[in-house]
């Protein structure tokens, strides 16, 4: 939820001395790329509802303020945000969510919180992969949609070509009627309703939109009645339009424009009567904290208490701030809370449970509020150690709901506090940060030794630096460095002589070592072939400590060896100066003389990688990945509904090749291209590469 207009509106819910009937709400999703105009088109509905005076304002005409510095410095589009609308006695929850890719997490949970989504698309604009992406995305699930056309006052608007693509593109996928209910007059003052214009010049639109609405009729003779002659009432078309919307087999197309007002009504309009309540809307899968099995949830009121964090935030006055959405049961002020956390332990959010006596309730406007009941929208503050993703429920019945699914973070950034004391206040800002983004994963490469924040592109990169130097953290970003590791090219063997005498007890030991490469993947292994007692039995297991202490170390002190047997084969020791450490020691200087006698070959990791795209990028990936030293093992076909034939693209790549991937992947295929990475083996760098690896 914003802090900006919509936290500060003092808008009272209908009815707020008593509960909201589940029936009267309605949580809608804006989804489309940035720059559509999303938030602008929310302030205008705002500003008809009479929340706000005008767009920036809350209703007393003070300029709304901001608790969050990082929406200052960012978009306001990069986060969730949710604008409560009144429409007559029905509350339309209207969640804004993220345009750019970056954020595609933000835009699953404003999923989750929703129970329809609207496109908003640009009548200046073509319709882009990144819309369509989230189209197949919002299909996957199920979503209700409809679409509003926006920006019809731009210089280059072109409605009909805009609804065509639509209609071409969205309705592709899934084979769905995608039509327009609205189209503007003439004159472009006011709309038309198709279901009820007698105009002759809408004739052939109107007929093609009523015969896709009743197609999804209860009422068979519907049809037959219609294409005999008679007459359809309105209101009947309506409400079976309702039933195609919420079957996804229908998308209605609604001409609207932010920046003069029109359409703004009729688009409230489907918003109430098109789209479907929360009763109508399947709630997630739930078990208990222990993966048990649960009750399938409903959307009742009196149902056991089961909720989901969207959005966490700290505010400087309530703390942490959790936006949910309620999926069943009631919650008041004084409900004692369970928190659950479970399944994001690989991306730095171990799992939690957390119990709290009672909690601050407040509306999605941050007004005080008693209670909030199943299929609406609120906010619980003072819950310390919640994060976005948790599940809330009661103490005697914990519940945990299926996380949505997240996108794995594939561009690394490298940090490090600016100085020493400053660790501390990055680990508690890394605390805080990773609480309220489930998009970030957070990883110490025990190797490098770096901290290497995963992000889910540059945008979020930055988004992530911003609210990390916000919270008090000195930090500074440091190039990232893969994990390499070292072998020998062949075989050779080494001498090691720990001697020295210093008054008393001294140290003594002397042994020789062959050395001999192994297949990738086979680690370090250790053999003792010593003859005669040369090196007392008590001391080979200190000699095996020893070499694998120095190859852990690396040679130079920095790479660790890897893939080698040390063969033991012969050795001195004293009766009284020989010890455990002298033989530890003579092992070591073994290994470092092995490495001046034979060549020692770095290795570099490489990572199996799929990339998906459409089939007319496969010749500039394939282009790029020539540049990258990858070795392509197949391409194949993906089968999808979507749009436009889409392939894999099997390969295998240097992993310090991918440090910048993401970002060179969106460039090429304009934000419609995935790529999925695992670690795979380690192979030896070429000496060009290997000289900038450890330069």
């Amino acid at each position: 939820m914003s802090s900006k207009t919509a936290t500060r509106t003092p808008h009272a819910r209908p009815g707020a001395e008593q509960p909201l009937d589940p029936a009267r709400i309605r949580n809608v999703a804006l989804v489309g790329h940035s720059g559509v105009g999303k938030t602008t088109l929310v302030e205008q509905l705002l500003v008809l509802t009479g929340a706000i005076g005008r767009p920036g304002t809350v209703a007393d005409g003070t300029t709304a303020s901001d608790s969050d510095p990082v929406e200052f410095a960012q978009q306001r589009s990069v986060f969730l945000a949710t604008f409560p609308i009144k429409a007559g006695d029905v509350v339309v929850n209207v969640i804004d969510t993220p345009g750019f890719a970056d954020f595609i997490g933000e835009l699953r949970a404003g999923l989750r919180a929703a129970d329809a989504a609207l496109f908003v698309v640009s009548a200046a604009d073509q319709l882009d992969e990144t819309t369509r992406a989230l189209w197949e995305e919002c299909a996957a699930v199920g979503m209700p949609r409809a679409v509003v056309v926006n920006r019809l006052d731009a210089p280059r608007a072109d409605l009909a070509y805009t609804l065509q693509s639509c209609r071409t593109s969205f309705g592709e996928i899934g084979g769905n009627a995608v039509l327009p209910l609205y189209l503007p007059s003439p004159d472009g003052t006011e709309l038309i309703d198709l279901l009820s214009s007698e105009d002759p010049a809408h004739a052939a639109e109107r007929s093609e939109l009523i015969e896709a609405i009743i197609a999804e009729s209860e009422d068979e003779s519907l049809l037959d009645r219609y294409l005999g002659g008679d007459a359809i009432d309105p209101s009947v078309l309506m409400a079976d339009l309702h039933t195609a919307v919420g079957l996804g087999h229908f998308h209605p197309v609604v001409a609207a424009c932010a920046g003069t007002g029109l359409g703004l009504p009729e688009l409230l309009r489907v918003m109430v009567e098109g789209f479907g309540s929360p009763l109508e809307r399947r709630a997630p899968m739930v078990t208990g904290i222990d993966g048990s099995p649960a009750t399938e949830l409903s959307c009742d009121p009196s149902g056991p208490l089961a909720a989901e964090i969207v959005r966490t935030w700290v505010d400087s006055y309530l703390g942490r701030v959790s936006l949910i959405r309620m999926f069943s049961g009631t919650i008041t002020a004084d409900t004692p809370l369970h928190v659950s956390g479970h399944g994001a332990e690989s991306r730095g959010h171990p799992d939690h449970d957390a119990d709290f006596k009672s909690a601050t309730l407040l509306s999605s406007t941050l007004e005080p509020t008693d209670l909030m009941v199943a299929g609406d929208i609120c906010v619980v503050a003072r819950l310390s150690s919640a994060e976005t993703g948790d599940t809330i429920s009661s103490q005697d019945q914990p519940l945990l709901i299926e996380p949505w699914v997240m996108p794995e973070p594939l561009l690394p950034l490298a940090v490090r506090a600016a100085n020493r004391n400053d660790e501390d206040a990055l680990a508690k800002s890394l605390s805080r940060v990773a609480a309220t983004d489930p998009g970030l994963r957070i990883d110490r490469n025990a190797q490098t030794g770096q901290l290497v924040l995963w992000c889910l592109g540059e945008a979020h990169a930055d988004v992530v630096l911003t609210r990390l130097r916000s919270s008090g953290a000195q930090i500074d970003t440091e190039p990232v460095r893969v994990g390499l590791l070292a072998t020998f090219a062949g075989p050779v063997s080494g001498h090691g002589r720990q001697v020295k005498q210093s008054g008393g007890h001294g140290q003594y030991a002397v042994c020789d070592i062959d050395i001999t490469p192994l297949p990738r993947g086979s680690g370090v292994e250790f053999a003792d072939k010593v003859v005669g007692g040369a090196v007392p039995s008590q001391y080979i297991s200190s000699v095996e400590k020893g070499a694998r202490a120095q190859l852990a170390l690396g040679i130079n002190g920095s790479v660790p060896v890897t893939d080698v047997r040390v063969t033991l084969t012969d050795g001195k020791s004293h009766s009284v100066d020989s010890s455990d450490a002298a033989f530890q020691a003579a092992a070591a200087l073994a290994i470092r003389d092995a490495a001046t006698r034979g060549a020692v070959v770095l290795l570099e990791p490489i990572d199996d990688v799929e990339i998906v795209v459409g089939d007319e990028h496969i010749g500039s990936i394939l282009s790029d990945l020539s540049g990258r030293r990858a070795r392509v093992t197949g391409t194949e076909p993906l089968d999808s509904n979507r749009p436009g034939s889409r392939s894999i693209i099997h390969c295998e790549i240097p992993a310090v090749e991918l440090l910048r991937y993401p970002y060179t992947l969106r460039s090429l295929t304009g934000g419609a291209g995935t790529f999925r990475r695992s670690y795979l083996r380690h192979d030896p760098a070429p000496p060009a590469v290997a000289a900038a690896l450890t330069g």
